[in-house]
């Protein structure tokens, strides 16, 4: 039951995506679209990311601290776990994660409550396709800013480091400067960017079909947040995988 459950879905998922990727009936309308989703769901989010991000690169840099620091091990380490730590991991799959609460959330409510309010029927009435309306500026917006977020992440981390080890004294700045530059390949930021793409299609996309079928009250709009938030957040672990595989062979 929940295997058919879950390959029906799926179906609906895909026939909705067909709808939403389709040709634009006016490019005006959708890029002026675009840029309001841009501000609502990137440049409103660069705040919680800078915050996070900072406090998580002073965290690990006091971590790495304290569980690397040996005598056998060369200052520099620090900031090395640091980097690769911010950038293989932290800075594209778990601000992902974090993102898809208040992002996917945000969509999921949104056209949910236009769904329930009858406002999707009425653009169907009138011979506008909702779907390619409604949820192609989104994917295209975030999936635009999420790699602006992902650099932002980690620039925000680096800073932490930096600055929880001039206040504290536990890592001087250049045995950091020196871990960070250590050995230093830049196709991992090339990782980054490229899973925060797939993260950000995953996220608008889920989370935009969550609140399309919804039927109901308000009552099911919030069930349909929660569960757009789960599955985005399932979804990211389970790809995160795969592209990671993919990526560092």
């Amino acid at each position: 039951m929940i295997l058919a459950n879950s390959i029906k879905s799926f179906g609906s998922y895909l026939i909705l995506m067909r709808r939403v990727l389709s040709r634009p009936q006016r490019w005006s309308v959708f890029f002026r679209q675009t840029l309001h989703e841009v501000y609502q769901l990137g440049m409103s989010s660069i705040p919680i990311v800078l915050l996070i991000s900072f406090f998580i690169g002073a965290v690990i840099c006091i971590q790495m601290k304290l569980n690397v620091e040996s005598p056998w091990m060369p200052k520099f380490v620090v900031g090395y776990a640091t980097r690769e730590i911010l950038l293989l991991e932290f800075s594209s799959s778990i601000m992902c994660l974090i993102l898809s609460g208040k992002v996917g959330s945000n969509i999921t409510s949104e056209i949910g409550t236009m769904r329930v309010t009858q406002q999707i029927d009425a653009l169907e009435i009138m011979g506008v396709n909702s779907a390619n309306f409604l949820i192609l500026p989104k994917i295209t917006a975030l999936v635009s800013m999420m790699p602006i977020l992902v650099t932002f992440s980690i620039t925000a981390g680096i800073a932490g480091a930096y600055a929880i080890g001039e206040f504290t004294g536990i890592i001087t700045a250049e045995d950091l400067t020196t871990g960070l530059q250590h050995e230093f390949r830049q196709w991992y930021i090339w990782c980054s960017i490229i899973k925060s793409f797939a993260f950000a299609f995953i996220i608008t996309s889920v989370a935009s079909f969550y609140g399309y079928r919804v039927t109901g009250g308000s009552i099911e709009v919030g069930q349909a947040s929660t569960n757009a938030v789960v599955s985005c957040s399932v979804l990211i672990l389970f790809s995160d995988i795969v592209l990671t595989q993919l990526l560092m062979q």
